[in-house]
């Protein structure tokens, strides 16, 4: 423990009087104290050196690690390591050099307040980030547990419940959880109207949904019509098919090549809260409907890049996927996506044209991977009667780098 210079405390509405024994002696012990206003107004004043926490929150590390070998004492919120300040330490510093002490949780004091299994909310924290987010989550029977970034995040909540049909959801809004301030509010998203609601907060969801409610799984293969599109998109059963042969898995990072209304890299965001993608499309006006499609369905840190894919591909951070919905026909694409891979990197690219198969047959006997085609049929009226209507043939190549 000697070894261990950099504590983290976390500190709940009850100030000093609720630190376990253990964290009153770090937070005691420590030459140099770190956290926000809130935390330094809890301490009684001593002289010792405090630092602030600055935007952005990074810009303080290398200051934190000029002291190492100094006791340095940082006060959290609730639990450091639950969307908390801690998560950041931890990348900056060894956990060998620090110690953590957390209290209880937000979410876990909104749980027992409410009465709800911990187990089963959805927990998401919009501090510092876009309301957008919260949209994947909005399902029938949904409990969401939200750390709120203001006082305003209730009623921009409340407008993204109402438009999406979920109007009848019961909100809750706990401010000052264990302190002698503590208060809840409560109210339904379509007639929210609570307006004095503390900066820092915690928002309960027990979603609701209406007769008319938008009901969109986080499974890929979302209805065509749930994106703006100028006709030019990888449709529901073969997005389906793409998006389970690029596997995305939480963390991991897509480009999405020939982007189009930027369904696939969309559909890869919305399987998990950490993934990543940026879209890649030439097209000045399809940057502009990708954009509105990410915030529409709950992916606004979606990248775009417009540009052509040579071009441009050198700028971005480095794939775990690459799809390519457009230009595989293009010298040189194949190649630089499979040498912009890492080994367990995926590449799956889609054509529907004799030279788009020539590619792919090519790229294939030189890297081997797999080829299939897939055709899909769908009844449409014929006259009065019901026949088949084909779409075109979909050829696809996907291939694991070993």
């Amino acid at each position: 423990m000697t070894e261990r210079w950099l504590s983290v405390v976390g500190i709940g509405e009850d100030g000093l009087d609720g630190l376990t024994p253990r964290g009153r002696m770090l937070v005691d012990g420590a030459e140099i104290l770190v956290g926000g206003d809130r935390h330094f107004a809890m301490l009684p004043e001593d002289g010792r050196e405090k630092l602030t926490w600055p935007r952005p929150l990074t810009n303080l590390m290398p200051r934190i690690a000029d002291r190492r070998g100094t006791p340095v004492c940082v006060l959290a919120t609730g639990d450091p390591m639950f969307f908390g300040i801690g998560v950041t330490l931890a990348k900056h510093f060894n956990a060998n050099e620090m110690e953590i002490v957390p209290s209880l949780s937000a979410f876990s004091l909104a749980a027992a307040r409410l009465g709800w299994a911990l187990a089963d909310v959805e927990q998401l924290t919009l501090h510092g980030r876009p309301v957008r987010l919260a949209v994947p989550f909005v399902q029938p029977g949904a409990r969401l547990l939200i750390l709120a970034d203001g006082p305003n995040t209730p009623a921009q909540v409340a407008e993204i419940l109402s438009e999406r049909g979920y109007g009848d959801s019961r909100m809750t809004v706990l401010e000052h959880m264990g302190g002698a301030c503590e208060r809840s509010l409560t109210g339904h998203a379509g007639d929210w109207r609570h307006g004095d609601v503390a900066a820092f907060h915690t928002l309960a969801v027990d979603c609701v949904a209406g007769a008319d409610a938008v009901i969109l799984p986080r499974i890929p293969g979302l209805p065509d019509d749930a994106f703006i599109s100028d006709g030019n998109m990888t449709k529901r059963e073969i997005r389906a098919a793409t998006l389970a042969a690029l596997a995305p898995l939480p963390g991991q990072h897509l480009w999405d090549i020939g982007a189009g209304c930027g369904s696939i890299a969309i559909e890869w965001m919305r399987t998990h809260p950490a993934c990543r993608a940026t879209a890649v499309e030439s097209r000045a006006d399809r940057i502009g409907l990708i954009a509105r499609n990410a915030n529409a369905l709950g992916v606004p840190r979606l990248g775009m890049i417009e540009g052509e894919a040579t071009d441009v591909l050198s700028q971005l951070d480095a794939p775990d996927a690459i799809f390519i919905g457009g230009g595989a026909s293009t010298p040189g694409l194949l190649d630089l996506c499979w040498g912009a891979l890492s080994a367990g990197g995926r590449l799956v690219a889609n054509v529907v044209t004799l030279e788009g198969e020539g590619a792919l047959a090519a790229f294939r006997t030189a890297n081997g991977g797999d080829l299939a085609r897939i055709s899909i049929s769908r009844a449409e009226p014929v006259g009065q009667f019901t026949g088949w209507k084909s779409s075109m043939t979909v050829t696809q190549f996907a291939a694991v780098k070993s």
